[in-house]
């Protein structure tokens, strides 16, 4: 989803560093930034003629588009990677079975938990690589990533602060890519069927590219990757069968599995 149609504007007493951080998801969107002027955001909506409004206020930069709101937040994150350090199974992680000082790409990188997890396991030896084909989804991760600092544990700041972030279209950064570039590609696309029961994932429907994975996609993955290419799902997913996903791995109480295809 490009940025068009879109404004930036602040909260409705903005200090230097809100107006300064403004400006850059501006210029980032290539979207106007437009003055507050105590308006409401249904009602900056309508003044402007826009479809969303990406809003930098003293907490947070959040974007709201039909009544929803989008923001960064690792939450997830730091409870997978706390689970993780007392020895406990993270399912991803045993999918891609990520080492230290290996190289991943997330081919879908939307709010970018999935990568603060793989850049924990893999530590600073090691390098994930995000790609966001949504420019506001890209940009607000992109900040937060860079800067969320809100009472976190020191290695999962660290693990934040080393995502590479790509705003682009994943076929095409995967084409551009020479051959076994990282040793582990993953994708976890939205679900064909969404599970309902998952409040998180709401949200991020008004934002995230919800194309099927293409086959073609896949097949460049399988290409770049040294070792691995895995895909999140739904279990039971016709989606496994069809992008050629043989072997499916999950818990077993999980409503979520991942597809291994193994070089």
């Amino acid at each position: 989803m490009d940025a068009a149609g879109y404004v930036v504007t602040t909260g409705r007493r903005p200090g230097p560093q809100e107006l300064s951080l403004a400006a850059w998801f501006a210029r980032r969107l290539c979207a106007p930034l437009v003055p507050r002027e105590n308006l409401s955001l249904k009602a900056l909506e309508e003044k402007y003629g826009a479809r969303g409004v990406l809003v930098v206020a003293q907490r947070r930069a959040s974007f709201y588009t039909g009544g929803v709101e989008v923001f960064f937040h690792p939450s997830m994150a730091k409870l997978r990677i706390a689970e993780i350090k007392t020895g406990k199974t993270d399912q991803m992680v045993k999918a891609m079975d990520l080492r230290p000082g290996e190289e991943v790409l997330d081919c879908t990188l939307g709010l970018g938990v999935d990568a603060i997890v793989a850049s924990f396991v893999v530590g600073p030896a090691g390098r994930v690589v995000g790609v966001e084909s949504s420019p506001v989804l890209a940009a607000l991760v992109e900040h937060g990533l860079g800067y969320y600092c809100d009472r976190l544990p020191r290695e999962v700041l660290e693990a934040m602060r080393r995502i590479e972030v790509i705003c682009g279209d994943h076929l095409s950064y995967l084409k551009g890519l020479p051959a076994e570039s990282f040793d582990v590609v993953y994708f976890d696309p939205m679900f064909r069927e969404p599970l309902h029961r998952s409040p998180a994932i709401g949200p991020l429907r008004a934002l995230a590219n919800d194309a099927p994975l293409a086959r073609q996609a896949v097949e460049e993955a399988v290409r770049v990757a040294r070792r691995r290419v895995v895909m999140k799902e739904r279990r039971g997913s016709r989606e496994f069968a069809r992008l050629g996903f043989t072997c499916v791995q999950g818990g077993k109480s999980s409503p979520v599995a991942y597809g291994v295809i193994e070089k």
